[in-house]
């Protein structure tokens, strides 16, 4: 029987999937299970170690009954997952604890202790990369203050995909994105041993694993892994990057020529420039955001926002409680029918909005976990939809904020995630970044971009920029110019979106230090 199956797994924060997908980058089928995790006192998130890997054995297990032999017709797997968070694991590849999210908030001290020590400028000068509270470099620091008996238990350092990988081939090992933004040079590819005694945790150096470019090496499926999937032994597995760098090569960022921008509009905001040489990377002042390496030479600097569409939820939930205390119940999908025209025909700038919602606080392009949203400019005309406008186009600069920072602004930004699917919030995007802007007809991005990696290793096609043309290039839709005299309106009041921002910014600490002292 041929072999013409790629199979991707995700393993997000909400889902884990796993996808076929054909030689031709066309999906065949899925099987997705809903992940948990648990928060605890402290601004802890955690997950079950042991459950994530059942899971994952479980939709493969599942995908092999929905596709007619797939164990004979499997070519590769490729395993990609939710970035930063810290995945312990003791000599005998055992959790030493339930593993640190990135949504994990305890580390905000020393997140700022390196952020403000003398070792910053080597760190981010390397990296490329802000320090962020939800990194592993930051939670390892947490650990050797406050709990040093898990670091002493511990082995090896894994993020979630680097987990899962080892459960399927037995070998330990890092990616090159995740890899070298947190403790390498983007220039080199690799570890940076200054940029880990930087900070101070050369004494840890031990638990980082080896850097395998899945694009390049594959590893056999273990038997145990067989027994457990479904899948053949010996099947080759690819570590692919970090799920934000798979999602953006399922979304059509790898495009050499084009050189696009690609904002991903889901529960986060992520916006991604793509980086054809290490020396076009543009470091900025604040020292915040993500460089990432791409298969091949090529690079990728980030800026991402905590919420995006979980500001349109949490308006969308206001409503939701005023219409159920009259006894009428609606849901989000109620709401959100025929919302974008009653969105376009609100006037634009109504108020001012920054969407700041998530109680961690925000990281591009700034790093403050005190950051909360806002609603400013608010008169007696302000209705609801006005607001809600104003959402929407708090979104907008938030987007524009981050791409500020990276330098200049790419000539197509191209789109994904579920806000995208949005025309209201397409046109006051496209407007706002005063760049045409297009979708994609990917649904399962970070899935695509994990097989497109599995699919240079396993010599179906010779490089990304092959298998991008082949599969991504076709799908993107017709370009959305933006509407310029909206462009000319929206350039103005972004100057006042960031003006707005830093007014703000000092208040932020003492509101949150307020809050904590009433009961």
């Amino acid at each position: 029987m041929r072999q013409d199956i790629l199979i991707g797994i995700d393993a997000g924060t909400s889902v884990i999937k796993a996808v076929a997908f054909d030689l031709s980058g066309r999906q065949v089928a899925i099987a997705s299970r809903r992940n948990a995790y648990v928060n605890e006192p402290g601004g802890g998130v955690v997950q079950d170690m042991g459950r994530t890997w059942r899971d994952t054995a479980n939709v493969l297990r599942e995908l092999t009954e929905r596709v007619d032999g797939l164990a004979q017709r499997v070519l590769a797997l490729a395993v990609t997952g939710q970035g930063d968070g810290t995945w312990l694991v003791d000599a005998n590849g055992e959790p030493v604890h339930d593993a640190w999210l990135w949504l994990d908030a305890r580390a905000v001290a020393e997140a700022r202790e390196i952020a403000s020590s003398d070792g910053i400028g080597v760190i981010y000068e390397k990296t490329g990369t802000g320090v962020n509270v939800c990194q592993m470099r930051t939670h390892l620091r947490w650990m050797k203050c406050n709990a040093p008996d898990l670091l002493a238990k511990a082995a090896t350092a894994f993020h979630c995909k680097d987990w899962i990988y080892f459960n399927l081939t037995g070998i330990r090992a890092a990616d090159p994105s995740e890899g070298v933004f947190t403790f390498g040079d983007f220039r080199t590819r690799g570890y940076c041993e200054n940029v880990v005694g930087a900070l101070d945790l050369s004494d840890l150096r031990h638990l980082l694993p080896p850097i395998v470019d899945g694009a390049v090496e594959a590893h056999p499926l273990s038997a145990s892994a067989a027994r457990a999937t479904g899948l053949p032994e010996g099947l080759p597995v690819s570590l692919a990057y970090v799920d934000v760098m798979c999602s953006a090569l399922g979304g059509g960022l790898y495009d050499p020529q084009q050189r696009p921008g690609l904002t991903v509009l889901g529960s986060t905001g992520v916006h991604i420039r793509f980086v054809p040489d290490p020396k076009d990377v543009h470091l900025n002042a604040e020292r915040s955001g993500y460089t990432m390496t791409l298969p091949g030479t090529q690079l990728a600097q980030m800026q991402t926002n905590m919420a995006a569409t979980l500001n349109i939820d949490w308006m969308l939930g206001l409503a939701s409680q005023v219409l159920a205390s009259h006894g009428l119940a609606r849901s989000h999908s109620d709401l959100l029918d025929k919302l974008d025209d009653r969105v376009l025909a609100a006037r634009p700038g109504a108020a001012l909005y920054h969407p700041y919602i998530s109680e961690a606080g925000e990281r591009g392009p700034f790093a403050e976990p005190y950051a909360r949203a806002s609603f400013t400019g608010l008169n007696q005309q302000t209705d609801w939809f006005g607001m809600v406008r104003a959402v929407y186009e708090g979104l907008a600069f938030a987007s524009r904020d981050c791409y500020a920072v990276m330098g200049e602004m790419p000539g197509e930004i191209r789109l994904s995630g579920g806000a995208a699917q949005s025309s209201a919030l397409r046109k006051i995007l496209s407007a706002a970044l005063n760049t045409p802007t297009r979708t994609v007809d990917q649904p399962e991005a970070g899935a695509a971009g994990a097989v497109m990696i599995a699919a240079v290793a396993a010599g179906v096609f010779p490089d990304i920029e092959a298998v991008s043309k082949s599969w991504i290039l076709p799908l993107l839709n017709t370009p959305e110019p933006p509407d310029a005299e909206l462009a000319r309106h929206y350039r103005e009041l972004f100057d006042v979106y960031v003006a707005t921002r830093h007014a703000l910014a000092p208040v932020w600490e003492r509101q949150a230090c307020t809050g904590r002292t009433v009961n």
